[in-house]
């Protein structure tokens, strides 16, 4: 919700081999034993270090990458067969942190217990000469830190104003390269959403202003971006997008994102406003470009207001805080059993992939355990992804957030604690629905 509500397998080396010198050999036969026992354990040297470094060479040469795929069965995730229950995290600058930056979010993921990590691309601007086609968002926010949205000059799309259209800046896809090969080291899955709806990195409405198309701007989260869905030229750009990244390959891993099981899904785009019939249509159709570019990842519409039914979305989402949604925890509580009791009607996961209560409430650790507790004991709960997990920046502090404060950090404090404990719940839900199939 980025807004203003804010074992590796591979063949066996064999190592250099030293023929052993023949008996007329007369050096040999003249040395005398004590002579060659040195030579022999100097032999055993040579071996044992060109064995060391040919196992270095190997791990070197084939990064980790994870086994299989995830997939869905009717209610659930199952991974190698077996029920993969989400227990994950949201962070919104993995895309454009320094590497150390986003090393330390995927080790606190780790520290967390979390099994999913999930990010935005798509970060885009107007002509790079600022000129021709105008950014509509603050893209030079050289004050701030990563978190709060100094890009540090990384975006993804922009308006090629010598070619009249979009253009892919496939430079800053090594930020992405990095946090895949590095989420695979810590066994961690990704969920990467190929766009934002929101216009704080650009988002869809950047794309839209392109081509000076209208949006529909009510109250803060009654905002619609209409012509975005409709538009054949936008959608062209948009599929021009996923196609770059779907069959890019990493030259980290020397595989194609789609090729790659550390993806745990795709998304179209994080909360997604339009009509919902028209975002039905829209989903359906994007959803069916991705699966005919990428047919081993499963595909999600990243909708903060779900739709059940929309054809070629394998499983749905939905993004809860009570500050929005004017309720209190405990009727929050009652929605999370509400949106799980679908999942069995549309024979879909679903799955809390957002969510957010003030640290400023005393009973915040209160309200979090209620609510994982109630997703944990529902069988037809797939899981969760909290927001936000943020973590040092370079210049050691934590971002402060003092406008939601939705922010979760590796501290130790009573929140932490409390998703930890329901992250590594997790591994025990997923073998309780599995002994339950």
């Amino acid at each position: 919700m980025q807004n203003a509500k804010g074992t590796m397998t591979s063949s066996a080396r064999s190592l250099p081999k030293f023929g052993k010198p023949e008996r007329k050999d007369l050096y040999r036969n003249k040395m005398m034993p004590r002579q060659r026992t040195r030579l022999q354990k100097t032999h055993s040297i040579i071996v044992a270090a060109l064995t060391s470094l040919s196992i270095v060479a190997l791990f070197a040469a084939k990064p980790a990458v994870a086994s299989a795929f995830v997939k869905t069965e009717r209610t659930q995730f199952v991974l190698d067969g077996k029920p993969f229950y989400v227990t994950g995290v949201n962070n919104h600058y993995l895309s454009w942190g320094s590497d150390a930056e986003v090393t330390q979010v995927l080790d606190d993921a780790v520290a967390m217990g979390a099994n999913v990590v999930r990010t935005f691309l798509g970060t885009a601007i107007g002509s790079p000469d600022g000129e021709v086609a105008l950014t509509i968002w603050k893209f030079h926010n050289d004050g701030a830190n990563s978190s709060a949205l100094n890009v540090h000059g990384h975006y993804f799309l922009y308006w090629d104003p010598s070619a009249h259209g979009m253009a892919i800046n496939a430079s800053s896809m090594r930020k992405i390269d990095l946090l895949i090969a590095e989420a695979a080291k810590r066994r961690l899955r990704l969920i990467l959403t190929f766009l934002d709806f929101w216009s704080f990195t650009g988002g869809s409405y950047q794309m839209s202003s392109w081509y000076d198309l209208p949006t529909h701007q009510g109250a803060p989260w009654d905002t619609t971006n209409p012509a975005f869905f409709t538009d054949a030229r936008v959608m062209a750009d948009y599929q021009r997008w996923v196609k770059f990244v779907v069959e890019r390959i990493n030259p980290l891993t020397e595989i194609a994102y789609r090729d790659d099981p550390t993806i745990f899904a795709w998304e179209l785009m994080n909360e997604a406003h339009a009509p919902i019939g028209l975002r039905r249509q829209w989903e359906a159709q994007m959803a069916a470009y991705v699966k005919s570019l990428d047919r081993n990842h499963i595909v999600g519409a990243g909708d903060d207001y779900p739709i059940f039914d929309a054809p070629g979305i394998d499983f749905v989402t939905w993004h809860g805080y009570p500050k929005y949604l004017a309720i209190t925890p405990d009727q929050f509580n009652n929605e999370i059993t509400s949106k799980c009791r679908m999942a069995p009607l549309y024979q879909k996961p679903v799955v809390l992939e957002e969510f957010g209560y003030a640290r400023s409430h005393p009973d915040q650790a209160k309200a979090y355990k209620m609510w994982l507790d109630t997703m944990a004991a529902d069988s037809d709960c797939a899981g969760w992804l909290v927001w936000r997990l943020v973590s040092p920046q370079d210049d050691g502090q934590y971002p402060k957030d003092e406008v939601e404060q939705f922010d979760v950090h590796h501290d130790d404090g009573e929140t932490w604690q409390v998703l930890s404990n329901a992250a590594h719940l997790g591994r025990k839900v997923a073998d309780d629905v599995g002994r339950s199939r």
